[in-house]
């Protein structure tokens, strides 16, 4: 058998055992915190946060969540559902000049029972795709491969999303 070294994997592992306190949730701890880069936040805004996926799919994986800890779809209206909403969309227009992709997968799972990681705090997954970005790894080695860090991919996304606003102004929801 293969193995693939993977430490950055230990700490999901150790904070998402039960009875180990990971329960509480990262989108609320991160939005409390000062240390956005740390917390992987890539933008606020008034009632919605773009947050890094600590574990992409793919590069350029994104979680979109409302700053409302709230677990269904159903608790939301107004604004509290428009701007994540709108931060979708304006996700999807800097993930096209930054990474080109060819599609994607943008999808929320709420509940367990429907995959939900985080059942408390609703939250999308956006995700770029390319065509045969599913090559030989992930079939015949049950490897993806992710070409760039996460402090890299922060560190483009955030220059490019104020390029971004630069030129299109302020983004409203």
């Amino acid at each position: 058998m293969d193995r693939l070294w993977a430490p950055w994997r230990a700490s999901y592992i150790l904070n998402h055992a039960p009875g180990t306190g990971g329960s509480d949730c990262f989108l609320c701890r991160g939005l409390a915190s000062k240390a956005d880069r740390d917390n992987l936040i890539v933008w606020r805004r008034s009632r919605s946060v773009v947050v890094l996926n600590r574990y992409p799919y793919n590069n350029g994986h994104l979680l979109v969540a409302p700053i409302a800890h709230r677990g269904s779809l159903t608790d939301f209206d107004g604004d509290d559902l428009q701007e994540p909403i709108a931060t979708i969309r304006l996700c999807l227009l800097v993930l096209d000049r930054l990474l080109r992709p060819q599609g994607y997968n943008i999808g929320l799972n709420q509940g367990v029972a429907a995959g939900a990681g985080l059942p408390g705090h609703l939250h999308w997954h956006i995700v770029p795709r390319w065509d045969g970005d599913s090559n030989f790894m992930p079939i015949l080695g049950d490897v993806k491969v992710i070409v760039e860090s996460l402090d890299q991919f922060h560190d483009r996304f955030t220059a490019e999303l104020k390029r971004f606003e630069a030129e299109s102004g302020p983004q409203r929801p």
